[in-house]
């Protein structure tokens, strides 16, 4: 199988080609990027030395076209409001194209133009986008891949296939989504808003200089960004109504933290018993008569345990998720590097609010460690094939 990569420059698509230089299906890996074509990717990325001794990755870097032309799979690491050209090209080509923007995450136009300042230019491409977690979306997938629209998909790998887009999702709508998803697929859920307060490194601002991202900005600090107005926001707000089928709010707040990589989803979801309206009370309320709150009881733990094992049970297939025992957080630092999302299940001190601690590495899960997982699929090779990463905890 032979690969290609768009943006290779960029941070999520350096990532890629670390990964997929293990992939055991991938013979070759040829990289694009639009600003420095024809440079050497070593020249940007001096750790890649040594790399290319095998002959399996291209040190020069090509233009777009010529990556459509030479594989069986491309990835694209371009920003929003960029690919559709090259996702064109890869359609006309019959190669399936994976890509890591918002530009194909979305069904609906007037949202993408809302949220993103812009329209499609091809509407007729978002006919062959799938939304691309596979952990909510793979029997799509599978389907479309199957019914190969007769081109002989999965027959051989990486030669004529059906023509196909993913969407790779954000990183932010990733952790967000495992981390409720099975509290809104089982019923546990009550009514009201659901908050999801996320914190990332700072790789998910990208490479570009950004004020907000220099090292006297960031480090030793943690700020609050795009309040109330995050483009991930959308995207969070649609996967919870397509899972739920309602129309529930989501109030999403991410944060940047001084760390390279990493996202940590703290979400807190109201149970069946919480938005009982509260007893009236006449006139004003002393705050010495207000009873101090009590310590959770053992019908919370119990409560608390019963929902960790409907996780457990949920995701027990999936081998990138990973529901931990009672007395364990979600931490960052025990999935870096690694395509594992962590889960963690607490309950408040009044058994009131289930509250998801959902931890991923935002490179690997977040983006490029996912468009792989989505590439096996497409493919038709085992889904964690150059994905068995194991986490660096330091």
């Amino acid at each position: 199988m032979i690969a290609g990569i768009l943006g290779a420059t960029g941070y999520a698509g350096v990532e890629l080609t670390r990964i997929l230089v293990s992939h055991p299906a991938v013979e070759r890996i040829f990289l694009s990027s639009t600003s420095r074509e024809g440079d050497q990717i070593e020249a940007a990325y001096p750790h890649l030395r040594g790399v290319f001794v095998s002959g399996k990755v291209s040190s020069t870097l090509l233009s777009p076209d010529e990556v459509a032309g030479r594989t069986d799979v491309v990835f694209s690491a371009l920003p929003a409001g960029t690919v559709e050209p090259f996702a064109a090209l890869c359609i006309e080509k019959k190669v399936p194209f994976i890509d890591f923007s918002a530009d194909f995450r979305f069904d609906d136009e007037e949202v993408y133009r809302a949220w993103y300042g812009r329209g499609w230019d091809h509407p007729e491409l978002h006919e062959f986008a799938l939304y691309g977690l596979p952990e909510l979306n793979r029997a799509a997938i599978k389907k479309r891949v199957g019914n190969g629209r007769g081109h002989g998909y999965g027959q051989e790998p990486g030669r004529g296939h059906c023509p196909v887009i993913i969407g790779n999702p954000g990183c932010y709508p990733t952790a967000s989504t495992l981390g409720l998803l099975p509290a809104l697929r089982e019923g546990l859920a009550g009514k009201g808003t659901i908050i999801a307060d996320c914190a990332s490194g700072l790789t998910g601002a990208g490479r570009e200089l950004k004020r907000e991202t220099h090292y006297s900005e960031s480090a030793d600090s943690m700020a609050a960004y795009g309040v109330g107005g995050h483009r991930h926001t959308p995207e969070i707000i649609r996967n919870v109504r397509q899972i739920e089928g309602g129309n529930r709010t989501v109030i999403f707040t991410p944060h940047l933290t001084p760390m390279n990589r990493g996202i940590l989803a703290t979400l807190y979801i109201p149970l069946p018993q919480a938005g009982k309206p509260a007893p009236k009370r006449q006139g004003l309320l002393k705050t010495a008569s207000v009873p101090p709150p009590l310590p959770a009881s053992p019908e919370t733990a119990e409560r608390a345990a019963a929902i960790r094992e409907t996780y457990t049970l949920f995701y027990r297939d999936e081998p990138f998720v990973r529901v931990l025992p009672a007395g364990l957080t979600a931490s960052t630092a025990r999935v870096r590097g690694s395509n594992f999302c962590d889960i963690s299940i607490h309950l408040d001190h009044t058994g009131t609010t289930l509250i998801v601690c959902a931890a991923i590495d935002n490179m690997v899960k977040g983006a490029a460690g996912q468009a792989v997982q989505n590439m096996n699929i497409i493919l038709g090779q085992p889904e964690t094939a150059g994905l068995e990463l194991t986490p660096l905890v330091f």
